[in-house]
């Protein structure tokens, strides 16, 4: 099938790779016209795991780039809608650049006859395709819904890091449409993945979404909960998660304990939900308390770092781990942020090091050192916290022997205290 996708960055980059390995043909856009050369070129614009080599395999063949609406519309059957849904000052979702979107590709269909379709990958509260999607493309386009053309929501459900994998070999795939035509078609582009296609309307498909990853925050923040609770009765918790995560009702995943969870999803989607609740006048006090536990986490690391070496004004700290988790360079909501924040609130010198994130962290924080390793970091440093879960991090070991003093905090379980030199304070977040 011929397939256009508005909008290059981490969904629709691994969207557009991924559908031209299916064998579909694939026109990105993009109005940033630097994507648009790299991607012709076979550049990826983001850093995922395997898409660089399939955006190699395939650019300039199957998979092109173009800033231009009415050449993609034209030349493809499905346009999927992969722009940034960002929160607002409040924590409820912006919709100013999928209204954008939908404002640019419905005047391109008022110039295309035939029936289209337009598929939201972007997440959206609910409501938002059938409500604001659909109105907008009507009226810039002149058509009808359902008639002209067809209309769908189709969320991702992809890890950073393992995203084309997940792509790939996904565990489930919804597509929520107008009419059963759209559905069918829509479908039909994952017909070569070994999984069945949940269909449902689309305020249905954007509320999996959603839930989807609520459900998870709010095992991560259950089990920090837990964790903190544990640290003070000086249990293990996650010798506690491992016998619980055996229930099959429970799972082993999501449950363990550390410094929080951060992202372009998670964070986001929660508040989302939450605005769209209040919105509805219903107070959803869970969720909230999802993200205050989410919120408190990191200063439990600080609070922490104090008990064991005081005043922190004037002494180094070496942060390990930049990201918001490993296997990417992403640091949206990163939990090194506020950590690093009141760091420099109080004084300290901060030395960061990270595989791949540093970069990023530069335009947030200019006024640390980062190193280009852990021991560059760690050499001279009074304390150590461990912020991203590196796999690197757990080989750490004579690393540790240039610190001044000798405290490592870690956040996510990194370190075997056992395995450390008897001079080494060694503190773990929530064991």
């Amino acid at each position: 099938m011929k397939v256009s996708i508005i909008g290059s960055g981490y969904v629709g980059s691994v969207s557009a790779a991924c559908f031209a390995e299916l064998g579909h043909e694939v026109i990105c856009i993009d109005i940033d016209e630097m994507k648009v050369r790299m991607i012709n070129d076979g550049i990826p614009p983001i850093w995922e795991e395997g898409l660089e080599g399939l955006m190699q395999k395939h650019a300039e063949k199957n998979l092109i780039a173009t800033s231009d609406y009415d050449y993609a519309i034209q030349n493809s059957d499905i346009s999927f809608i992969c722009v940034g849904t960002p929160s607002n000052e409040h924590g409820n979702i912006d919709l100013s650049i999928v209204g954008n979107a939908c404002k640019s590709l419905g005047m391109a269909m008022a110039k295309k006859d035939g029936f289209h379709i337009v598929v939201v990958k972007s997440t959206v509260v609910p409501g938002t395709t059938e409500d604001v999607v659909l109105h907008l493309l009507e009226e810039h386009s002149c058509k009808t819904a359902g008639k002209d053309f067809g209309l769908a929501m189709n969320p991702e459900f992809l890890r950073e890091g393992k995203a084309v994998y997940d792509f790939m070999n996904p565990d489930k795939i919804v597509v929520g449409g107008i009419d059963g035509r759209t559905i069918a078609l829509v479908s039909e582009l994952y017909r070569d993945l070994e999984c069945e296609v949940t269909s449902t309307n689309p305020r249905t498909a954007e509320m999996i979404k959603y839930v989807n990853n609520s459900f998870l925050a709010t095992k991560i923040s259950f089990s920090n909960e837990v964790g903190n609770i544990c640290k003070r009765l000086g249990i293990d918790t996650y010798e506690v998660m491992k016998a619980v995560g055996k229930d099959f009702r429970i799972s082993e995943h999501f449950l363990n304990s550390g410094a929080g969870f951060g992202g372009s999803c998670f964070p986001k989607d929660v508040r989302a939900l939450i605005g769209k609740a209040k919105e509805l006048d219903y107070y959803p006090a869970l969720l909230e308390s999802v993200v205050e536990v989410n919120d408190l986490q990191p200063i439990q690391m600080f609070e922490l770092l104090e008990e064991n070496v005081g005043d922190v004004k004037g002494k180094r700290i070496a942060v390990l781990g930049l990201a918001f988790k490993n296997d990417t360079d992403d640091i949206r909501e990163s939990r090194s942020i506020p950590v690093i924040r009141k760091l420099l609130e109080k004084g300290a010198l901060v030395t960061a090091y990270d595989p791949m994130a540093s970069e990023h962290m530069k335009a947030v924080f200019e006024d640390i050192t980062y190193c280009e390793s852990s021991e560059d970091a760690l050499n001279g440093a009074d304390a150590c916290l461990i912020m991203t879960e590196w796999t690197e991090f757990r080989k750490l070991d004579s690393e540790f022997s240039g610190m001044k003093s000798k405290v490592v905090i870690d956040g996510r379980k990194m370190i075997d205290p056992d395995n450390l030199e008897q001079d080494i304070v060694y503190e773990g977040l929530c064991w």
